[in-house]
């Protein structure tokens, strides 16, 4: 596109200002959310001189078609649609990667983080006043009233606290999804980032090696405009897995030890099973193992499929059931292993809960490679 077509669309009252800020836009299903945020961004910052980035999760609403519409008639517009990667976290980070502009800000794309804090967030960079500006929900002169959710105010002030703790990074809110920085500070850290779950903002302050220096802007989180919130239950799990990875991560994969977990809760589920089995049922160990280790594969699966891959999620009846079969298929293997270690172990005279406990740990390193790799598709 040539400039005389660019500074046409801009207006021809001023001309076009260099390539300053980037909006970083995290999407899924945001399709009509989209353009009104577009105009509202616009209304805060001027016809030039930024662009916006939507990395959109192949939507299921078409968001990623609805920025490619816009971005047809508006040059500040970008898409990155991806596939088979998901995540805010890791989205933030391909934006901070694809962009030019000096200036990167991550924003939610529902309208609860209001555009018109921009300027004054970047003018506090450019002055050299901070290194991260945020807009916070708890800063004196913040509000939450529009939001007119209690209950996720009070979770989110207690999950601030935690991270305060945990990280030593004393902000109001560490927890906040609305920030900005320098693009070389962000792609300096980038390699370090673990990119797992929501909370990119945290992930960063936590890696640098030296404190960046924050200001923070009061916030008047707003209800969003249209569509349903992402976040459910397991945000608080998603959470921990990213604070487990900024602290153990490099010893023991972030991902591998959230399936380990699950199959930790999943013995209790097995012995549960094999003891009803063996003495209420007075069935064969061996029966009753290998009822165990199929009940303990059900449970497996559907925890891991809301928790450990719920970046990944198996949704609908249909997905969900050839998931399952999936599942246990590829554990097959791991399953015949765990019967047979454990059987061969009870009768050469080992404790049953022990032989059991040693068929797990066979089982489990083959479960999880194959199941990662067939079922949710990644490693």
């Amino acid at each position: 596109m040539d400039m005389t077509h660019q500074t046409a669309q801009f207006g021809t009252d001023a001309p076009a200002q260099k390539l300053e800020l980037a909006i970083i836009l995290p999407t899924l299903n945001e399709c009509g959310n989209l353009a009104p945020l577009i105009d509202r961004i616009a209304g805060a910052l001027g016809q030039s001189g930024w662009e916006v980035l939507v990395v959109d999760d192949n939507s299921s609403d078409g968001t990623a078609d609805e920025a490619r519409r816009i971005a047809l008639d508006d040059s500040r517009v970008r898409v990155i649609q991806r596939i088979g990667r998901r995540g805010l976290a890791s989205a933030a980070i391909e934006g901070f990667c694809a962009t030019a502009a000096p200036y990167v800000a991550v924003m939610d794309a529902d309208h609860q983080h209001d555009p018109a804090l921009l300027p004054q967030m970047l003018a506090a960079l450019k002055s050299g006043e901070a290194e991260v500006t945020v807009a916070s929900r708890f800063a004196e002169g913040a509000s939450m009233e529009g939001w007119g959710r209690p209950d996720r105010e009070k979770l989110s002030g207690a999950a601030n606290r935690l991270a305060r703790k945990l990280t030593g990074v004393e902000l109001s809110d560490p927890m906040s999804g609305y920030f900005m920085l320098s693009s070389q500070t962000a792609r300096s850290l980038v390699p370090r980032l673990s990119g797992i779950g929501f909370k990119i903002l945290l992930d960063l302050l936590a890696t640098s090696d030296e404190t960046l220096k924050v200001k923070e802007f009061p916030l008047n989180f707003s209800a969003r405009r249209e569509g349903e919130s992402k976040l459910d239950r397991a945000i608080a799990f998603d959470f921990l897995a990213g604070l487990y990875d900024k602290t153990f991560g490099k010893v023991i994969p972030t991902r591998f030890a959230l399936f380990g977990t699950v199959g930790a809760m999943g013995v209790v589920v097995h012995m549960a099973v094999l003891w009803a089995l063996l003495f209420v049922g007075g069935e064969t160990f061996t029966l009753s193992q290998a009822v165990a280790v199929i009940s303990a594969m059900s449970f497996n699966f559907w925890l891991n499929n809301w928790l450990t891959y719920r970046d990944q999620r198996l949704k609908g009846a249909t997905a969900v059931v050839k998931g399952w079969i999936g599942f246990c298929l590829t554990c097959a293997v791991g399953g015949f292993a765990n019967v047979a270690v454990a059987t061969l172990l009870e009768l050469r005279g080992l404790h049953w809960i022990l032989a059991a406990l040693a068929g797990i740990l066979v089982g489990s390193v083959w479960n999880y490679a194959l199941s990662s790799r067939f079922v949710w598709g990644r490693y």
